[in-house]
């Protein structure tokens, strides 16, 4: 007759007991050694150690065996037979300790582990000559919890999993599993019932619409080390920055990580870019959402491969000279039933208070930034990306909706902060956090805010109170320069000031200036269909714009497709139109951005000292034009480059200009020569500054013109 009451022997045979290694397992007895193990069906259960010794076990109740031995079995295998079956021998689970430390769980509970994913998740283990792969979930309220999968036909009650006590963890061992299983846990809710969620932690998901999480263990050897080494010498501030922002499933179609790395450098290579920047690529099951709405953090999207695929195309991408940016989205997760949403029953990682907990506008929920959990979680998920991708960047999408609580929600429906001010205070602090955290830990990384307002100090330090945001996309240039190029001609000298307040508030933060997957969708059309005039005016403004934008101080972002003119808004759901390039004007407008990319790269008044205003300055004296802008930069050494653009129709003759120094400053470039399909109105490759730097030239049609100036 067993010790254990029978509740609990009946509880344990459900997988519903807290505890099963409290039951089942090696336990010291009146009598010796007891050993536990749940075998249902069985006919008789043995337990039998590496010298062959075998301990019978009788039947107790409810499929619970139980037997005794003089000397604790420190490791030893179930064999079980059966009247129907051939008999099953493995390892037992629950003779095996905890795989998650004291420490581990303080750090958890104090919301400051910052290598979460190396404690919680899926795991596969080698040691003491026992293979297997150990889980940890965090779920706080759950009553009990269940490990199922393909490896035990989804009937979790012989993996039931044990709590580890106040940090909300659950953990269970199980030997004989590898890499490539799929999983899921059953967690028993205190309200309603068994329900089943994926592993939030999980580092691999099926490839959607299939939800359950992937064992995985990687096996990959990074050739990045010198990129890595200089990297962390460098500030990505006074360095080129021109991004080649793209969503890989709609790039090239059918091409995954693999396939992509040899293609996509070679277009990054032609073009003249700096850097990459994927659309988020953490697992989601709606691929409309673009990989907006995450339910697998940590897992890298299965439509394209596995995660080491992902880390080959990075690694190439590292050692052909491109920096790797990837979105990342804390801000909100979708409500699927199947992964974070009342993970346990009740919200969990969303704000328990709906006013908080919820964003109506893109039906999702938000993060409870206030949960040390919660905020560890996140934490560590940037900080996951950085160690185990060697991404160089995260961009940070919709800051404005976790800084504000009354974002997008009308009176009465949001709570002030305590001070009764509208600053979501717990989302301060996470962003400040996680940004202090991530260039403490990576330097020469970029973290990058999609934030939208006014919103003080997004890049300033966390030392004086701001955000910690290395840049910031500034919002505020894209619309009003899209809104002026957008106008004829003929009446953009009544609104110069679309394009010059810009220049008011260029130096309040360190700035992107993005072109983005947002402006070529819902209607919107291309860049190239926003802009007026016929076809040849059309690409005409567009060179005219990105010279003036790669120009303009802060860094440069452009979404694919932009650069060869695609007419189509773009759709997630076909490739990019490269038929295109078979126009010629379309492969000049390519062929003018490689150009921009190449010239901007080699002159570093352009990028050197994006945010320092005392590098910046107007120009405009003596002969003012509503339809011109010009302006100079210079470097550290000097070295100054003057940026003349002429947004009228028709070229300027004799246009008189005060340059900042005198002597010659050659055309570096001219977006209306004739090999970008230009007019071809120029100034011959020089232009002469008398002693006191003034200068007489022609601006071409819809053109801008970089002069360069060597001190």
């Amino acid at each position: 007759m067993s010790t254990v009451p029978e509740g609990i022997l009946d509880a344990v045979a459900d997988g519903s007991y807290y505890a099963p290694h409290d039951i089942l397992g090696v336990h010291e007895g009146a009598e010796g050694w007891v050993v536990r193990a749940r075998r249902p069906m069985a006919t008789t259960v043995d337990a039998v150690t590496p010298t062959g010794a075998r301990i019978p076990l009788e039947h107790v109740r409810s499929g619970i065996w139980e037997g005794t031995a003089t000397t604790r079995p420190d490791a030893y295998e179930l064999v079980a037979t059966y009247d129907d079956a051939p008999d099953y021998r493995a390892d037992d689970p629950y003779r095996h300790l905890p795989t998650l430390g004291e420490i581990d769980q303080h750090l958890i509970r104090e919301g400051r582990h910052e290598e979460l994913w190396n404690v919680l998740g899926a795991h596969v283990h080698h040691f003491a000559g026992v293979d297997g792969v150990s889980f940890a979930v965090w779920a706080p309220d759950a009553r009990a919890v269940r490990v199922v999968g393909g490896f035990n036909g989804w009937d979790g009650r012989s993996h039931a999993m044990r709590s580890l006590g106040s940090s909300g963890v659950w953990e269970l061992f199980v030997p004989g599993l590898a890499a490539g299983t799929t999983y899921k846990y059953e967690i028993l809710t205190p309200h309603d019932g068994w329900i089943m969620k994926a592993d939030p932690m999980a580092q691999a998901a099926e490839v959607p619409p299939a939800t359950a999480s992937v064992v995985t263990e990687s096996t990959y050897t990074w050739g990045d080390d010198a990129w890595l080494t200089a990297r962390a010498g460098r500030t990505p501030l006074d360095q080129p920055m021109s991004t080649y922002e793209l969503h890989l499933g709609s790039w090239r179609r059918g091409l995954g990580y693999r396939d992509a790395a040899q293609p996509l450098i070679d277009y990054l290579t032609q073009v003249g870019y700096t850097h990459v920047e994927f659309l988020p690529l953490a697992e989601h099951p709606f691929g409309g959402s673009w990989g907006y709405q995450v339910s697998g953090y940590y897992a890298p999207t299965s439509r394209f491969g596995s995660p080491d695929d992902l880390r080959y195309l990075i690694d190439r991408l590292h050692q052909a000279g491109f920096g790797v940016i990837m979105d990342w989205v804390p801000g909100h997760f979708p409500k699927d039933a199947f992964a974070l949403a009342r993970f346990d029953g009740a919200p969990l990682y969303e704000h328990p208070d709906p006013r908080r907990g919820e964003h109506k506008d893109w039906g999702t929920l938000i993060f409870d930034y206030g949960r040390n959990e919660v905020r560890n979680f996140l934490v560590a998920n940037a900080l996951y990306w950085f160690e185990e991708f060697h991404v160089d960047g995260l961009r940070v999408d919709a800051v404005a909706s976790m800084l504000y609580l009354d974002y997008s929600r009308e009176a009465g429906e949001w709570e002030p902060n305590i001070y009764g001010g509208r600053e979501n205070l717990e989302a301060i602090r996470f962003l400040q956090e996680v940004n202090a955290t991530a260039y403490k830990r990576y330097p020469g990384i970029a973290m990058i805010a999609e934030e939208s307002t006014s919103f003080p100090g997004v890049t300033a330090p966390t030392s004086a109170g701001g955000l910690g945001f290395g840049f910031k996309w500034n919002m505020g240039w894209m619309n009003d320069s899209l809104e002026y190029i957008k106008r004829d001609p003929m009446y953009r000298a009544h609104h110069e000031g679309e394009l010059s307040f810009s220049f008011v508030y260029a130096f309040s933060e360190n700035f992107v200036l993005p072109i983005s997957h947002d402006e070529v969708v819902h209607g919107k059309g291309t860049l190239f269909t926003r802009m007026p005039g016929d076809h040849w005016q059309k690409l005409a403004n567009m060179r005219a714009l990105l010279a003036f934008m790669w120009g303009h101080p802060g860094k440069q972002l452009l979404f694919m497709g932009q650069d060869i003119g695609q007419m189509s808004e773009w759709s997630e759901s076909r490739e990019i139109d490269w038929w295109i390039l078979d126009q010629p004007p379309h492969r000049q407008l390519q062929d003018f951005v490689g150009a921009l990319n190449r010239v901007y790269r080699n002159q570093a008044p352009l990028w050197s000292r994006d945010s320092d205003g005392s590098a910046f300055r107007r120009l405009g004296e003596p002969q003012w034009n509503p339809n011109v802008i010009a302006f100079s930069r210079v470097d550290h050494h000097g070295n100054t480059v003057a940026v003349i653009c002429n947004f009228s129709g028709t070229p300027i003759e004799d246009y008189t200009l005060d340059l900042p120094e005198s002597g010659a400053w050659e055309e570096l470039l001219n977006s209306d020569a004739a090999a970008y399909g230009g007019s071809g109105v120029g100034n011959l490759g020089t232009v002469h500054a008398d002693e006191n730097g003034r200068a007489t030239m022609v601006l071409p049609p819809l053109g801008v013109l970089w002069l360069g100036h060597r001190s």
